[in-house]
């Protein structure tokens, strides 16, 4: 087995993948859903419905912002209470939609069959057309980064696909919900696949799959040679070796076809591929051969001290104290709560923030795992150099971030950072890098932003 990686950086943090053999369940409905405006990158969506109205699973309740946005579909049915704001993953009060949930009554245009549709049914399914029925279902990046997936298929002139690369990766300690995805829905990913192939006009794919997954990397072999052999497409699961942040788009771009993404402004399809995640292929599947919207995901709730972690099906709006309380309840002492994982999670002030479009995790972690260690001075020992899969140095960053001079971390590149945290997890100093990183990064795009708009 030829099993690839990135080439630059990358450290091996304790997987604690505990549940990775818990096949999913479905979450139960809310009494009361809330959904933030803001589950994507770009504008906010704007409301469509206003307090009293009435709706039902799968009704648009917020069209897109702008371009770069997607609308939001209501994932309960019952009556608008208020659209006002609530706390989401930021920790700030954002615009949001408040739905009293009174019962589960969907939409007549969604089909529910269990039937695997297949593009060859489906002669009408232009690329044109998936694009346009993945834009108007609302579908985003399902890994965390929200980026409204029909932008991606549509790249500009300047930019040609070669290929698209799935991230089924999950390389994120504690997370298993894509692979709990790709066990349980393998054909409707590998459909999703497709889609995304015809909507990009490439016939080259690619599945990206560590090797602590290798159960979902024989099943989904098996079913591309079943699915793909003899057709004009050429799909390749491809083995990754265990490493993060393998899941970063760029890391996975030069695991797979052994490109390098340049610094932005540049991304993935400048150098000819379209990166997706694999909740984001079924999602494309979903919305274009269901005719359902984005309004459900996979999402694993986990933590060393929680007595029944899970995988759930869960509607997007339902407050993470359910899904707690259904994994038998917050443990006792204190703890930190995580959306996502301990590396790139963010960490959260209540347990009613709702389950939004990129929430594949909600984590669980003790005071003693989660207690920092006081910081020390830097021994420039240039482990966070070594271990950066940006080939940035993470000291100077923050040392930059720190005294606020931006001209000289933009200089040194500092929006090229992914965020991933493994400067500061390698530190020996544990000095708090990618905190003061974070800000200056922040800053500096700000000023960008700024300066181009006076331009």
């Amino acid at each position: 087995m030829n099993i690839r990686t990135f080439r630059i950086g990358g450290i091996h943090p304790e997987e604690n993948k505990l549940t990775h053999e818990v096949a999913t369940v479905v979450a139960e409905l809310p009494k009361q859903a809330i959904f933030p405006l803001s589950q994507h990158i770009g504008a906010p969506a704007k409301p469509v419905v206003k307090k009293g109205d009435k709706v039902k699973v799968g009704t648009m309740i917020a069209e897109a912002g702008g371009f770069v946005s997607a609308p939001i579909f209501s994932s309960v049915s019952g009556t608008v209470f208020k659209v006002d704001s609530a706390i989401d993953a930021t920790g700030y009060r954002k615009p949001a939609i408040i739905i009293n949930v009174e019962d589960d009554i969907w939409e007549e245009t969604i089909d529910r069959s269990d039937k695997l549709e297949l593009v060859k049914d489906h002669p009408e399914l232009t690329p044109e057309e998936i694009v346009n029925r993945i834009k108007d279902a609302g579908v985003v990046g399902m890994g965390g980064a929200c980026f409204p997936t029909f932008i991606k298929l549509t790249p500009p002139p300047t930019a040609k696909a070669e290929c698209v690369i799935i991230n089924a990766v999950e390389c994120e300690p504690y997370i298993t919900a894509d692979f709990r995805l790709m066990m349980e829905h393998a054909d409707e990913i590998l459909v999703g696949l497709e889609l995304l192939m015809m909507g990009a006009k490439v016939t080259t794919g690619y599945i990206g799959i560590e090797t602590n997954k290798m159960p979902a990397i024989e099943l989904l072999t098996q079913k591309c040679a079943e699915k793909f052999n003899g057709t004009q497409y050429q799909v390749e699961v491809v083995p990754l070796k265990q490493r993060y942040p393998q899941g970063g788009e760029k890391q996975l771009v030069d695991a797979v076809i052994r490109r390098q993404v340049p610094a932005p402004p540049a991304i993935p399809v400048n150098v000819g591929a379209i990166v997706q995640n694999v909740g984001t292929a079924f999602a494309v599947y979903e919305a274009v051969m269901k005719h359902k919207p984005l309004f459900e995901r996979y999402t694993t709730v986990t933590g060393k001290r929680l007595a029944n972690p899970g995988n759930f099906l869960v509607r997007m709006g339902t407050p993470m104290q359910n899904l707690i309380d259904a994994c038998g309840g917050m443990p006792e002492g204190d703890h930190k709560l995580l959306a996502g994982g301990p590396m790139m999670g963010k960490a959260l002030t209540s347990t009613e923030v709702p389950i939004c479009k990129g929430t594949n995790s909600v984590t669980i972690i003790s005071e003693d795992e989660a207690r920092r260690k006081e910081p020390q001075p830097c021994i420039r020992c240039a482990k966070c150099v070594g271990v950066c899969p940006m080939g940035l140095e993470p000291y100077l960053l923050a040392k930059l971030s720190e005294v606020k001079n931006w001209e000289r971390a933009e200089r040194e590149d500092i929006v090229s950072c992914i965020e991933c945290g493994s400067c500061q997890f390698t530190c020996p100093a544990h000095r708090p890098l990618l905190d003061n990183i974070r800000q200056g990064k922040s800053t500096v795009m700000g000023i960008i932003r700024s300066r181009a708009a006076k331009k």
